[in-house]
């Protein structure tokens, strides 16, 4: 049987959370796969919100195309896409209204190309 002080010789030490070279420390880290916290140095050195900006227009777009009848969800996509907007430029309240109202028309207009007609 070896010693305590030999065994702990042997160990390698990890770096706690938190610490240089550790993982990521806070309440939203802890429920992260070890896949995802090995990207999350990658995700903290990106700057602005252009690519999510980008990746909620495509993913609305395939919602739009694929699922046009679920406009509860397409509303919830554009709630969000006008939310990053508005931080990304700091939009005031009521630009960030107008924006909102503005995709919201032609998100209703996309959807009537959708739906039945009354006549028939």
């Amino acid at each position: 049987m070896t010693s305590a002080p030999e065994e702990r010789k042997h160990r390698i030490r990890r770096n706690r959370p938190g610490e240089p070279g550790g993982p990521p420390d806070g309440f939203f880290y802890t429920g992260l796969t070890p896949a995802e916290l090995r990207r999350v140095p990658a995700a903290q050195a990106l700057e602005g919100l252009d690519d999510e900006i980008a990746m909620l227009r495509v993913r609305l777009n395939t919602a739009l195309r694929e699922k046009p009848e679920e406009l509860a969800l397409l509303l919830k996509g554009l709630t969000i896409l006008v939310r990053a907007v508005v931080a990304q430029y700091r939009l005031s309240p009521r630009a960030s209204k107008q924006l909102h109202d503005n995709l919201a028309a032609l998100l209703d207009q996309f959807a009537d190309q959708f739906r039945p007609s009354d006549a028939g």
